[in-house]
């Protein structure tokens, strides 16, 4: 190994600049990144580096089940509380981490137990809330209202917790859906902040509070914030893509689960706010100039996936769209005659699934490398063979 007074002297001579010795410095000393599917890239496929293996699966079922032993040892002492046995697991599972991210970099076994350690966090914030409060004693949902001038550091206490632990556990362990944490934490906070800005509005008589038939109108007025926030995430993840255009890193992984939250936050606002639809009693009626709307927000998706290289963007996309032609066909299939504009709709994302599973790669080349000036291609993610 490279002494650190070597890089100095390297740097002294000329060899190599001080920027590329810190950088040399932190590498060795950071915990290496979650294993990479070289074949997969190589291949041209979307990495998916969710699963290492078979001995993967085996460790995360014995995760599953010493923490489930775990959680019921514990809550058989009457002296364990609530906030005892969410910290005793939360450490427990720091512990666990240290062997089996740290040392044996197990791609599925590390994000259970991200996700274990994080719930376990939510635990611990939430009831330091209701204890703090004294909201679980709360019967009436309008002695909430006096919550109001707390309401603004509550938040930050659990938003920002969140987030704060995502962080570091992300510095320590280098998990990549700790990015999927961060990201829904400072939506939620922008949710809830939202919510405050426009209850303050109503209590000092700015905002009238709106009638029953004003209700989809308000609701759909609300679609903006996660709106703005998918294209928040959407952004981030495109940003971490272009920063690392050959996925090599444990950045395209972060961008990876990125992606597949900036999807539901785009899709369903888009959709709403593109077709009218109802959205506060699930009344889906969507007509002619719904679907073809529809087809317009598909053709977009698609093409801007196949633009990023990123089908991580596309699946929960065609899932949504999928799923709301069955629901829409479902419900009006008794009074329905020929064939309905979703039937179509359904056909269509059926088969781009199968094109797509088949020739990507293909597709992509034709489509984006046609389409899109030599500029723009060469700083997205290369075309594959």
């Amino acid at each position: 190994m490279i002494s650190r007074d070597t890089l100095d002297l390297a740097v002294d001579r000329a060899i190599i600049s001080a920027d590329q010795r810190d950088r040399i410095v932190a590498l060795a000393v950071a915990p290496p990144p979650l294993p990479l599917d070289n074949e997969a890239a190589a291949s041209g496929d979307e990495p998916m580096r969710l699963v290492g293996g078979g001995n993967d699966l085996f460790v995360t079922v014995g995760i599953v089940l010493l923490f489930a032993g775990s959680l019921f040892a514990l809550q058989s002492f009457s002296g364990m509380t609530v906030p005892a046995t969410a910290a005793a697991l939360g450490a427990f599972g720091w512990l666990v981490a240290e062997f089996v991210t740290r040392q044996r970099r197990m791609r599925l076994s590390s994000t259970v137990l991200g996700l274990g350690f994080i719930a376990a966090i939510i635990t611990l914030l939430t009831t330091y809330l209701q204890n703090r409060s004294g909201i679980s004693g709360i019967d009436n949902p309008m002695q909430l209202a006096a919550l109001r001038p707390q309401a603004i550091t509550y938040a930050l206490i659990l938003f920002g917790g969140t987030a704060i632990a995502a962080v570091v556990y992300f510095a320590r362990f280098r998990v990549p859906i700790m990015a999927a944490v961060l990201a829904l934490s400072f939506t939620g906070a922008a949710f809830f902040f939202t919510t405050i800005h426009f209850y303050d509005g109503v209590v000092n008589g700015q905002v009238m509070l709106p009638s029953l038939q004003q209700i989809p109108d308000v609701i759909a007025r609300a679609l903006y914030v996660p709106l703005l926030c998918g294209f928040a995430v959407f952004g981030t993840a495109v940003a971490l893509d272009l920063h690392d255009r050959e996925r090599f890193t444990v950045w395209s992984d972060c961008a990876f689960w990125l992606h597949v939250i900036s999807a539901p936050l785009l899709v369903h606002p888009l959709f709403i706010l593109a077709t009218g639809q109802e959205v506060v009693f699930g009344e889906i009626e969507p007509g002619a100039s719904a679907s073809v709307m529809l087809g317009l927000l598909i053709v977009a998706f698609v093409y801007v996936a196949l633009a990023i290289d990123r089908r991580s963007l596309l699946i929960p996309t065609l899932a949504y769209f999928g799923s709301l032609g069955i629901y829409y066909l479902v419900n009006s299939a008794a009074n329905t005659t020929g064939i309905p504009p979703f039937a179509l709709i359904l056909l269509v994302i059926g088969a781009l699934i199968i094109l797509f599973g088949a020739g990507w790669q293909r597709i992509r080349r034709l489509i984006v490398g046609s389409t899109l000036p030599t500029s723009v291609l060469t700083k997205l993610p290369p075309m594959k063979p």
